[in-house]
């Protein structure tokens, strides 16, 4: 059986998962404390609320939502009047979606619960500990995403 050594690629990449998976889920009930069951819908309405209305196809592309996953979302959304769609004046093929006013102060208040709940996990970490963390999270992100 192959040992696996202090700090090796494997041993950090263990240490990364088991880390990301404990994270996901404290965030996944924040997300369920804020009153969403579902995460991407959370992500659909917190995209929308930093970036302003998007298509759909690029909703997708920042909350990681397949085609057919985002579709599902915003429909499901849509039903409870927290978005709406429109077709692009400019190009009819383009459809974006828009925060209603009650999807507006839905998120707002969501995320501001959500916003306190991850600023309490991070304060295991310092300031400068929080530089060095966003500057290797970035960094081995980069990395991955150039070699593969």
């Amino acid at each position: 059986m192959t040992k696996i050594y202090a700090n090796s690629g494997t041993h950090l990449f263990l240490l990364f998962w088991k880390a990301s998976y404990s994270v996901m889920q404290y965030d996944e009930a924040s997300v369920a404390r804020a009153g969403f069951s579902s995460l991407s819908d959370f992500a659909v309405l917190e995209v929308l609320l930093h970036k302003g209305s998007l298509p759909v196809n690029i909703i997708g592309e920042k909350v990681l939502l397949t085609s057919g996953s985002i579709t599902t979302a915003v429909q499901r959304l849509e039903k409870k009047g927290l978005v709406r769609r429109e077709r692009g004046a400019e190009d009819g093929r383009v459809v974006l979606v828009h925060l209603t006013e009650s999807g507006r102060n839905r998120i707002e208040e969501a995320f501001a619960l959500h916003a306190a709940d991850l600023d309490q996990l991070f304060e295991a970490f310092d300031e400068s500990e929080r530089e060095s963390f966003a500057a290797l999270t970035r960094k081995i992100g980069e990395r991955a995403a150039r070699l593969m």
